[in-house]
């Protein structure tokens, strides 16, 4: 259980990263959720993708790994 709740938030962080990040590269503003909440800059979105992915993947691997 406790896996798939760090997974989950792990992904959403990332996404909410990527999608600020990308607004702000491609776009006009920020998309998302987190510019509601803050202003931040796009090094700051990237950290943001990081540390979801960072919480995410080895959550992903231990679930690979228990299905083999």
């Amino acid at each position: 259980m406790k896996n798939e709740v760090l997974s989950v938030v792990g992904w959403v962080t990332a996404v909410q990263g990527a999608l600020g990040a990308g607004g702000q590269i491609w776009g006009e503003g920020p998309w998302g959720l987190l510019h509601k909440l803050w202003d931040l800059s796009v090094p700051a979105y990237v950290v943001i993708m990081v540390v979801g992915l960072a919480i995410a993947l080895p959550t992903e691997v231990v679930r690979k790994r228990g299905k083999l």
